[in-house]
């Protein structure tokens, strides 16, 4: 099981208690691209899909990190076979 792989199942076992940083530094690996800097939302884009997650300290909301899953699972789907 890889890094990126841990992490996210981290996500789907504690999602009460998921830092902003932890979803960013996951997004970022994915190819997601953080697009706001310095404001209470950070907008996150890769081609047509677009996440914008509310930092709340110190942990972002539930909600947001089922958005996250979500979007990740439908990446896998769509991402080709190697």
């Amino acid at each position: 099981m890889s890094k990126r792989q841990k992490a996210i199942e981290q996500l789907r076992q504690h999602p009460k208690a998921v830092r902003f940083d932890e979803v960013e530094t996951i997004l970022c690996d994915v190819g997601f691209v953080k697009r706001q800097h310095g404001t209470s939302h950070a907008v996150f884009r890769l081609g047509v899909h677009r996440l914008t997650i509310a930092r709340k300290k110190p942990c972002i909301s539930p909600k947001a990190v089922k958005e996250v899953l979500r979007m990740l699972d439908e990446l896998d789907e769509v991402a080709p076979e190697d």
